[in-house]
C-alpha cells in the first residue's frame, strides 16, 4: 500500500505517515523515536481538536470501538498503536505541556491540551463578556453546560478550573463559594 492521506468517517484527514507500518512501533534509534513521538503528538492534538475530545486513556489503544479508534488503529494495514507506546507518547506530551495527567499522580489518562489552559482562559473570558455576564456569579455547571451550546460546552472541570485560575491571577475572575459548591465571578479587566 502506498503512503497517502486518508479521510476518516468523521471527516478527519489522516496524514500519509498513518499508513506507514513502522509508525505504530517504538523505534530503536532515539532520533527516529523522537520524530515518531512528535508526529503522534501532532496527530493526537489535531484529532482531539477536530472531534472536541479532551481525555485520552492508554486503554483507548487496547479495546476497539472508542472515540480514538480512527487514529490509534489502521485496519487498512492491520496496525494499531500498542498501549505501552501510547503511554510513552502521553508522557512526552505531558513533559511538553501539551497534556496533563488527569487525575494527577497516575500515567494512564491525560487531558489533551488542543487549546492551552491560557487559550481556554481567553475563550472563557470572551464568552462571558459576549453573553453579558461580567459581574454576575456563575456556577461551573452553567459554564460547562450552557443553555445555548458554546465553545466551552463539555469542557472538563479540571481544565475549566485551570482557566479560571489563570483569569483569577490576572484579576479577571474570582472564585466564590455558592450553596452547592463553587462559583466564579468575572470582571472586565484587560482582554
Amino acid at each position: 500500500m502506498a503512503l497517502r492521506t486518508h479521510e476518516t468517517p468523521s471527516g478527519f484527514l489522516l496524514p500519509s505517515i498513518h499508513s506507514f507500518p513502522p509508525f505504530y512501533t517504538q523505534q530503536p534509534n532515539p532520533s527516529s523515536e523522537s520524530a515518531v513521538t512528535e508526529q503522534w503528538s501532532r496527530l493526537i492534538l489535531t484529532y482531539a481538536r477536530h472531534r472536541r475530545l479532551f481525555i485520552l486513556r492508554v486503554e483507548d489503544a487496547e479495546a476497539p470501538g472508542g472515540d480514538w479508534d480512527e487514529i490509534l488503529r489502521n485496519e487498512r494495514i492491520n496496525r494499531r498503536l500498542p498501549p505501552s507506546h501510547l503511554e510513552k507518547i502521553l508522557a512526552s506530551m505531558v513533559s511538553r505541556n501539551q497534556a496533563a495527567y488527569e487525575p494527577a499522580k497516575q500515567t494512564r489518562a491525560a487531558l489533551i491540551y488542543w487549546r492551552t489552559p491560557e487559550e481556554w482562559a481567553e475563550e472563557l473570558h470572551q464568552w462571558v463578556a459576549s453573553t453579558g455576564q461580567l459581574g454576575t456569579i456563575m456556577t461551573f455547571y452553567e459554564i460547562m453546560e450552557p443553555p445555548v451550546e458554546s465553545s466551552l460546552s463539555g469542557i472538563p472541570l479540571p481544565l475549566l478550573k485551570k482557566a479560571i485560575s489563570i483569569l483569577a491571577k490576572s484579576g479577571r475572575a474570582q472564585l466564590i463559594a455558592v450553596a452547592d459548591g463553587e462559583g466564579v465571578r468575572f470582571f472586565q479587566g484587560a482582554s
